[in-house]
């Protein structure tokens, strides 16, 4: 990515597309490793900066930072996503579909685990329970939960982070963690 002091003055969407959509699809490409992807990738940031346009002062900076957030933000979707095995291995246990029920004291154990977190994040202040619920009950991104409490994005993701690792420490203690 170049230098932004030198980077030239965009006069429309078109010309930064023209300039910008291939070197762009490298870079996607070599974050996610799929052509395909790295395409959507790129098309969405190029209409997220149509939307705004007029508000980017330096189009180039703010593409290179938007596919980079997209592909951490997919590979983050897509590494939520647990295949099952091809049914080759026949000493493996079955996953019977009629049966997905887990075993009942892994159920009793999924309990007490989930039990131990909310005890954990009660024990945080009310300003750090309010950021984990809205992150991780409502799904909202960094930029939504700094417009809806009036705080910095950047401070947001710090007061997460460090709600997090107090709560894995807790529960490092309890083993639930480990």
């Amino acid at each position: 990515m170049p230098d932004e002091t030198t980077a030239p003055e965009w006069g429309t969407i078109e010309q930064v597309f023209a300039a910008l959509e291939s070197p762009l699809l490298a870079y996607a490409r070599r974050l996610l490793g799929d052509f395909a992807v790295a395409e959507d990738i790129v098309q969405e940031a190029f209409m997220k900066l149509h939307m705004q346009f007029q508000k980017v002062l330096t189009p180039q900076p703010w593409l290179y930072r938007t596919v980079h957030n997209l592909a951490v933000d997919h590979q983050r979707r897509a590494n939520r996503i647990v295949l099952m095995g091809d049914g080759k291995d026949e000493d493996a246990p079955t996953n019977d579909a009629a049966d997905s029920q887990p075993m009942p004291d892994e159920q009793i154990a999924r309990w007490e685990g989930i039990g131990l977190v909310r005890l954990v994040l009660e024990t945080l202040d009310a300003r750090s329970r309010e950021l984990i619920r809205l992150r991780f009950n409502e799904d909202l991104s960094y930029k939504e939960i700094a417009d809806r409490t009036g705080l910095k994005v950047g401070h947001v993701g710090y007061l997460l982070h460090h709600a997090l690792k107090a709560m894995a420490v807790e529960l490092e203690k309890t083993e639930v963690a480990r």
